[in-house]
């Protein structure tokens, strides 16, 4: 884990209320896995650093996709090419690919798509197949920006296999499915070997509720693992000020030190 100075190479608003920063900061790309987050020191009347998921990395720069939901993400999203930022990171357990998967099924919940897209980076980089269930409440949140997914194509990757397979879901039916991600998932989860989430915490406790996820079958009988990303607020991010600390089946866990990643049947969800 490091702590730089990393300057902004590009800041741009791709959704409304949706920012994508470009960071140069080798000393962390070079270490970041999919999963990882960065904490962020915001200025303004802002005391604790803010925990952001890593977007991308390219061995150089890391990539951020933020939603401005208060002071601290309202003052990063107001800074130019040029300023710089106080990091450290990587931070936390990523998610973990199995050696013999070749099929991965990732939902993503709203600005949940933000690990999970260095995820799906990783695993065509491995020959391992992609299907990404993406939903959000309305069109105004989707599809994802073009700067993103250009030409409407998932992740401008290579359509041939390995690929990635985009379903898309909203609240309101304004895009794709009408209703719920979760709903999706029975339907798309014959052929995954892996199951991978970042959402908000009522798509997890729908996900836990839903048969085929239930872990003690699921991993038993195929090996197979699903894995969760949590979205907490944090303190420190260092393990030390116990902030981030939730209930699991192994006991007391901290979000910044033991996950951010966890299995989904390890949590006390209704403990959240």
């Amino acid at each position: 884990m490091k702590q730089v100075t990393a300057p902004i190479i590009s800041n741009n608003e791709v959704m409304p209320g949706v920012h994508l920063i470009w960071l140069e900061a080798p000393q962390i790309a070079s270490e970041a896995k999919p999963g990882q987050f960065i904490m962020v020191s915001c200025g303004g009347d802002t005391t604790l650093p803010r925990p952001l998921s890593i977007h991308q990395s390219d061995g150089n720069r890391i990539a951020l996709l933020f939603r401005i939901v208060g002071k601290g993400t309202d003052w990063l999203s107001l800074r130019q090419v040029g300023d710089s930022l106080n990091i450290f990171g990587p931070v936390g357990n990523g998610f973990s690919i199995s050696l013999t998967s070749h099929n991965l099924l990732l939902l993503a919940g709203g600005i949940g798509i933000a690990p999970l897209y260095f995820l799906a980076q990783e695993a065509l980089k491995r020959g391992v197949s992609v299907t990404l269930l993406y939903g959000t409440a309305d069109k105004g949140r989707y599809p994802v920006p073009a700067e993103i997914n250009p030409d409407d194509k998932p992740f401008n990757f290579v359509q041939d296999k390995p690929r990635v397979k985009e379903i898309k879901a909203t609240d309101d039916g304004s895009v794709g499915y009408h209703g719920m991600v979760t709903d999706l998932i029975s339907e798309n989860i014959k052929q995954a070997d892996q199951v991978f989430a970042c959402g908000p915490l009522p798509m997890y406790r729908a996900m836990a509720q839903i048969p085929e996820l239930k872990n003690k079958p699921f991993d038993a009988a195929q090996g197979k693992l699903v894995q969760v990303s949590l979205e907490v607020v944090m303190g420190c991010g260092r393990g030390v000020c116990y902030g981030c600390t939730i209930k699991t089946k192994a006991g007391l866990k901290k979000v910044c030190e033991h996950g951010p990643v966890f299995n989904l049947d390890d949590i006390i969800w209704d403990a959240l």
